[in-house]
Order: structure tokens, then sequence, then C-alpha cells
């Protein structure tokens, strides 16, 4: 049984458990008579967030703008209701990327691990940081790779950023940067675009990024998702609507992505990050004065 079996067998595992405790979940509400059918418009919120996020764009962000401008959700439900939605989706993501992307499988697993410990033991240290000034430099530095890429993508005569691995001191800070995105996921600040712009930055083919931030991303999520829904922090019928709206949405986007030159993916790695950092510089002056330091 090779490595890659293994990992993809132990995704299918949090699947499983994270299926079996919304089910439960989902049985308990209507037997006590609660309302569980998504309406079309929630599952097709849930289509159109996640054909994007299978590109690298993220989910939240563009579920957040269309809940509030149709004043679907409770601004206290959001963060539970964006998790536990988006879990499957991902998982639908990591699953399809890591079996059909060629990815250097020990990079893979690394990377994944990383962010995985990352969120487990970095977010404890990293949660008392003030927001505001991580959003500002976090935005700083994603311009500033934008541009390094743009660069690189304009000068014809590059040959570079087509391995599908990481070895020796690349591999060191592969995991030291997915390890700090990891983290970093505890201040709301979404992993895809850091990760993309990583992976290309050390040299990598940039669709080797796809597995790397949907593995990370899918096995973290179900532990906070799984919180969620335990503490009924979430709003069950948009959560569902994004899950049966995802799912299919996801299958479509990733035959576009497999299909595309690489140098057209590098295109979309440069516009994800762009809109990475203006979403965080946004965040950071709409935050209140008082926030600066939170």
């Amino acid at each position: 049984m090779t490595i890659k079996t293994l990992l993809l067998l132990a995704l299918a595992a949090v699947a499983l458990f994270y299926l079996a405790v919304w089910v439960r979940a989902i049985v308990r509400e209507r037997a006590e008579h609660q309302p569980v059918t998504p309406s079309p418009t929630q599952i097709a919120i849930g289509a159109i967030a996640n054909f994007f996020d299978t590109f690298g764009i993220g989910s939240f962000a563009t579920t957040t703008a269309m809940w509030r401008n149709l004043k679907m959700i409770r601004d206290e439900r959001l963060p539970g209701t964006l998790n536990v939605g988006h879990t499957l989706p991902t998982i639908a993501q990591a699953f399809i990327f890591i079996q059909t992307v060629e990815v250097d499988i020990r990079t893979l697993l690394t990377l994944i691990v990383a962010a995985v410990l990352g969120m487990t033991i970095g977010a404890k240290y990293v949660a008392t940081w003030p927001r505001r000034r991580v959003q500002y430099g976090m935005s700083i530095a994603l311009f500033v790779a934008a541009l390094l890429m743009l660069l690189t993508i304009l000068d014809k005569s590059f040959s570079g950023g087509l391995a599908l691995e990481l070895t020796g001191a690349k591999l060191v800070l592969g995991f030291i940067g997915n390890f700090m995105l990891g983290a970093l996921m505890s201040l709301g600040i979404g992993l895809y675009g850091p990760c993309m712009i990583m992976i290309a930055l050390l040299g990598m083919n940039p669709k080797a990024a796809f597995p790397i931030m949907m593995g990370s991303c899918a096995f973290l999520m179900p532990m906070g998702s799984t919180q969620y829904i335990q503490q009924k922090g979430y709003d069950l019928r948009a959560a569902l609507g994004l899950a049966l709206g995802g799912i299919p949405a996801v299958l479509v986007a990733v035959y576009l992505v497999k299909s595309m030159n690489v140098t057209y993916v590098r295109w979309i790695v440069v516009a994800v990050v762009l809109y990475t950092a203006v979403s965080l510089l946004r965040s950071a002056l709409q935050a209140p004065a008082n926030a600066q330091e939170q």
C-alpha cells in the first residue's frame, strides 16, 4: 500500500467521521421539527462559491458577500455556517486533486502535516497576535509576491517553476511556511492564496499547489466544523445548501483546472493572490479604530 493510498484512506476516514457527526445533527434537528431543507438560492450560492474556490479564489469571502447582500445569515452565525457548509466540498477537492494532479508524495504529506501542526500547535500563539497588523503585513507581502510572479510570467527566458517536489532547504522552507499558514487560519486568514504563491516562489509547478492547499484545508476544517455542529453555532439550511451545491460544482471546476496550460494557471495564481491581498487590506482598513491591536 502506497503512502498516497494511506493518505487518501485517512482523508476518507475524516470525511466519514465528519459526515456521521453532521447526519446525526440533521436527524436531531428534523426530530425537533426544525426546517432543514435548503432553498434553491442557498444551493446556488454553494455552487458559485465552491466553483471559484476550486480555482483557489477561496469560498468564505464570496459566500459572505452573497449572504450579506441577500440578508440570509445573522453575522454571529457566519463563521460556523461557512466552516460546516464548505467542509465537504473542500474534502472533495482534496480527494480529486490528490489523486489526479501529479506532485511528489513526500512533499505533499510534509506540507499537509505542517499545516495541521500549525493549526493545532501554532494557532494558540498566533491567535494572540494583533489581527490588524497581521492583515496589513500579509497584504503587503502578497502584493510583492504577486508582482514577483508577474515578472516571472513576463520573463520569456524563465525556465524554472516546473518542479513537482521540494528537497533539502526548500522542503524545510515549505514546511515552515505551511506551518505558519495553518496557524494564521485562526486569525481568519485563508490558506489558499498565500500557499499558491509560496509554492510558485519555491520553484514548483503552480498546479502542485492545488492538492497541497486543498489537502491541508481538508484535514483542518473538520476539526473546527465539528465543534460548530455540536454547539449548534451555525445555520443548518444554509450550510446544507453550500454542501449540496458545492460538491457538483467542484467536479465541474476540477476538470477545467486540470486541463489548463501551466501558463494560464500562473495567471490564475497572480489573480488569486491579488484578490487575497486586497481582501486582507480591506479587512484591516475597515476594522474599527479601537480594534487596531486586536
